[in-house]
């Protein structure tokens, strides 16, 4: 099968990130006197109303419906958790990726990885459970361990509880879904130029036009990103970004619509191996033998010269929707798309000492791994959605068929030998060492899945509505690799492994409306995930849940909760009681030899509040609250009856924003994540490194002026009182990641 290659672009590699962010404006003069003539109220019937490119302050962060055809009702009448972040609020908060995005909702936090395995993507867990290969770019799984930008997205959806009726094999969690900007029938000009304290700037255009090109409803769009940013708080990390989204469309408030998009980026990156938790409050001397002392500074860089992470994007999106008749409608989606992440990261093993020795002479042993990986998608998906009255009801439908191909191939490197420790205080990135060696071990494999799928909410009455989705869907898994076995220097071509199956996953719901603008609903779902199911790498080991023979992991949801639209339909409540848990884990019996079997079973019970929206045209809220009670219900004898790593019990964001006269705007918010464990032990107390991630308070604000109808300025002061706390930490509690200290951003956003 052909694959997209990553394409090069050796001047843009070379280009300045700087210059490149005034060069992106250079063409905005040109179109300030270019009239706008858009087609107001255009009629679309997809399910997401028509969206524009209009900003404003004042925009409401609330959306009534998510953008994918599966969900047939609106938000207040799904039963489920359902978070969408609006760019409107992404643009406010200055926000720029995933990572910061979803600090927009509660009960999601981030690891950082071992190793060669550290952390450069959005690292993700949500509801207890790993989340990270569950993100979706206009609903096609989006592969890699890399950084997502918000350039040239419209929203973000996040789904939460097991979804294997909506995407196929998942997680308990949930997914997160990213919804890309499209053409719209306007002529708008917008863009933003970013500049900020510890040396960032990052450029944004968002050029609309509409086309006479003699086919009715014809726009193009094109969205581009520059950005450098290094880090606040912290020394040599940094993140370069080129990207380009163009896209054309055809037909638009017409009965036939075609869409045909691209999207390139690039990043060039030094990535964060992170920093000693040595010293930190909480931090275990006994296991390491070693006196206290002060913590090391939490800006302190512990890499060596040629660490990079450098990552490139292609995908090509093909999207035809046509009406058949007044309220059925079919859709046809292609996609094939690449990443490529080139990856050398140095990272923190551990801190040394003589006995008895002086803090100041401690060592932190370091580590140095690589990796290339490449992952590769191509898929088809034709949907259907339509209306009929079956005499019991009105049946609001949506079936389709998928066909998806993906590939995941990682070639290892063997870790660099003799990496020179650094000083605890004041390590030295320029220090002579080994690079990581390619060695001609890899592991490529690809999953092939055909899906059929049927979605249906039947309404009784005003009063009563049955909500019903069901996918079977079949995939083939191979997974061919080679390695060097330990204690060897000899490349061995391991046998290949296999693996084909079926999976029948669904989802129940019951809604009763109280009142036309509420809801109380009960709902179930389900989710599997297969060996393999993650990354396509099957494995022989019977010690290891990739292991062909095992049977899929299950999840399920059951959740209980009530949503309302208030303030004439402009705010959106919601509250929530869920049970998500996870069986048939693979977990050893502790003897010697251990035997190993699927009885493993995680839950997680918890409470969720929301409350987004316009509460008057001057005010705009988004606040939520999480409560998580995590239990590894049966596991192995050291953790049976502990509490599931990285999941905090009490999380809480909130923000917003008042617009006072004079076109002054000002907003803030702040954030809670309570104290997370790092490990489920609880047959013995952890005595080595950091126990726990403590819980904190970070606050952000910020202030726009509207200088005129086509500039505004904003101000974003993040972490504003300089809360000291970690991001995220390692599994073994050695090395934690800094969050960011106080810093600034100013902001001039342009529309034309």
């Amino acid at each position: 099968m052909a694959h997209i290659k990553s394409r090069k672009h050796p001047a843009a590699r070379r280009l300045n990130c700087s210059a490149a962010v005034a060069l992106a404006f250079i063409a905005l003069p040109g179109a300030i006197h270019a009239q706008q003539t858009g087609e107001a109220n255009a009629k679309r019937t997809e399910n997401l109303p028509q969206i524009t490119v209009k900003g404003g302050a004042s925009e409401n962060y609330k959306a009534d419906t998510v953008a994918s055809p599966k969900f047939t009702q609106p938000l207040v009448d799904t039963p489920q958790t359902i978070s969408v972040i609006k760019k409107e609020l992404l643009q406010q908060q200055a926000a720029t990726t995933l990572e910061e995005a979803l600090t927009n909702v509660p009960g999601i936090t981030l690891q950082l990885g071992e190793g060669g395995n550290t952390s450069t993507g959005d690292t993700v867990f949500m509801r207890g459970f790993d989340t990270s290969g569950s993100i979706y770019i206009d609903g096609i799984r989006d592969l890699g361990a890399i950084s997502r930008d918000t350039f040239n997205l419209e929203q973000i959806e996040v789904i939460k509880g097991p979804s294997g009726s909506d995407n196929g094999r998942g997680t308990s969690s949930g997914y997160i879904n990213l919804v890309s900007k499209t053409p719209q029938l306007q002529n708008i000009t917008s863009g933003s130029l970013i500049v900020g304290t510890d040396d960032r700037q990052r450029a944004t255009v968002d050029l609309n036009r509409k086309l006479d090109v003699g086919i009715p409803g014809s726009a193009f769009r094109l969205n581009f990103l520059a950005q450098d940013y290094d880090v606040p708080g912290r020394d040599v990390i940094n993140s370069k970004r080129l990207g380009i989204a163009p896209s054309l469309a055809f037909g638009i408030g017409t009965s036939t619509r075609t869409t045909l998009s691209s999207m390139h980026i690039e990043q060039k990156n030094i990535p964060d191996g992170g920093v000693p938790t040595y010293g930190m409050p909480g931090y275990g001397y006994g296991g390491n033998a070693l006196q206290p002392g002060a913590a090391a500074r939490s800006k302190n860089y512990y890499g060596l010269n040629g660490n990079r992470n450098d990552v490139d994007v292609d995908m090509v999106t093909a999207k035809i929707e046509h009406d058949i008749a007044p309220g059925t409608t079919i859709r046809n989606t292609t996609r094939v798309g690449r990443s490529k992440q080139d990856l050398v990261v140095t990272g923190v093993t551990g801190v040394s000492a003589a006995l008895g020795a002086n803090p100041a002479t401690f060592t932190v042993t370091r580590s140095r791994a690589g990796r290339v990986q490449t992952n590769d998608i191509a898929t088809n998906q034709t949907n259907i959605t339509t209306e009929f009255d079956s005499g019991i009801g009105k049946h609001t439908l949506s079936a389709g068929l998928e066909f998806i191909y993906e590939r995941q191939k990682t070639q290892s490197a063997t870790s660099a030998v003799g990496v020179p420790v650094a000083n605890l205080y004041a390590p030295d990135r320029y220090m002579p060492a080994n690079m990581p060696q390619q060695n001609g071990a890899y592991t490529d494999g690809d999953t092939f899945t055909t899906a059929l799928y049927v979605f249906d909410t039947l309404k009784l009455s005003d009063r009563w509505m049955l909500n019903g989705g069901l996918r079977w869907e079949k995939f083939k898994t191979t997974t061919e690799s080679a390695s060097i076995p330990r204690g060897s220097t000899t490349l061995v071509n391991n046998p290949n492994q296999k693996l084909s199956d079926t999976l029948l996953s669904w989802k129940l719901g019951a809604v009763f409306k109280p009142a036309s603008n509420g809801s109380i609903y009960a709902g179930w779902s389900t989710s599997f995930q297969p060996p393999g199911g993650s990354n396509f790498s099957l494995s022989a080991n019977t010690n290891n849940q990739s292991n062909a023979s095992l049977d899929p992991q299950e999840g399920s949801n059951i959740e209980i909760g009530t949503k309302w639209d208030l303030f004439e339909n402009r705010v959106a409540a919601t509250a929530a009681i869920y049970r998500s848990q996870n069986k048939k884990e693979l977990i050893s019996d502790g003897a010697t030899p251990p035997t190993y079997s699927q009885i493993g079973k995680r839950r997680v019970d918890g409470i969720e509040l929301g409350l987004v929206g316009m509460i008057t045209p001057q005010l705009n809220v988004s606040t939520g609250l999480s409560y998580m009670d995590s239990k590894i219900v049966r596991g192995a004898p050291t953790n049976q009856g502990g509490v599931i790593v990285f999941s905090p019990k009490l999380t809480f964001s909130s923000w917003l924003t008042y617009k006072l006269p004079g076109g002054v705007t000002i907003g803030g918010g702040a954030r809670y994540v309570d104290t997370a464990a790092r490990s489920s032990n609880v047959t013995q107390p952890l005595t080595t490194n950091l126990w726990t991630m403590p819980d904190y308070w970070v606050a952000d604000a910020m202030a726009s002026y509207e200088v005129n109808k086509n500039l505004s300025l904003q101000l974003n002061i993040n972490n504003v009182f300089n809360k000291k706390y970690i991001a995220r930490i390692n599994n073994g509690g050695s090395r934690y990641q800094p969050g960011v200290e106080r810093n600034a951003l100013l902001t001039a956003n342009l529309k034309f």
